[in-house]
């Protein structure tokens, strides 16, 4: 007795798709830097990018050829670190270097202000001109971004760490000098490790 099985078709292996959301302030310059960010993803990494119009996310997915999951990990940093406000020289840092990272905090994460205190608290980390944020940024070879409350840091997680403890020191109240006679001890310090 023969039975007629119908044929199977060989199952296709679905493509792993990565979505990062791209918040409503951010389109235009995700708009006016898309081939900027879609070279480098596309050419570099063998990636296939698009921007979801109706979820307003960015999907970044396996094209064709088999792909490390560690470069869909590095594209999705890359696009992540653009839209949390860095500048695209210093996203694609994350794409060709290994340990570099991006840590997020909130300055109510550190201490509870509200109103004027918490005004006054990210002008303390801003500085005048944005000088306090560059020295931060230069002593630590970090780069900061100030998104309101909001706080993104680029870096190697050492340096991270040094910089979120100067920016936590000022959100506290600490006097800009002291904090900078701080970061210079410990900049000189961490030179003297390597």
């Amino acid at each position: 007795m023969e039975v007629d099985m119908p044929a199977v078709k060989p199952k296709q292996i679905k493509s792993e798709i990565r979505k990062v959301p791209v918040p409503a302030h951010r389109y235009t310059p995700l708009k006016e830097s898309w081939m900027k960010v879609y070279t480098p993803i596309v050419e570099h990494l063998d990636l296939q990018i698009r921007f979801n119009l109706s979820t307003r996310n960015v999907e970044i997915r396996a094209g064709s050829k088999m792909v490390e999951s560690a470069y869909l990990q590095k594209a999705e940093d890359f696009v992540r670190a653009f839209v949390c406000g860095f500048e695209i020289e210093d996203a694609l840092a994350l794409i060709r270097l290994e340990d570099l990272f991006i840590d997020s905090f909130e300055v109510q994460d550190v201490k509870p202000l509200k109103g004027d205190h918490l005004s006054r608290a990210i002008g303390r980390l801003a500085g005048k001109g944005g000088r306090t944020k560059f020295t931060i940024e230069n002593s630590t070879k970090t780069r900061i971004v100030l998104a309101d409350s909001k706080i993104h840091i680029l870096g190697s997680y050492q340096n991270i760490q040094l910089a979120k403890r100067a920016l936590c020191n000022l959100i506290l109240g600490t006097p800009p000098s002291k904090v900078y006679g701080t970061l210079r001890t410990m900049a000189s310090r961490s030179s003297d490790q390597f």
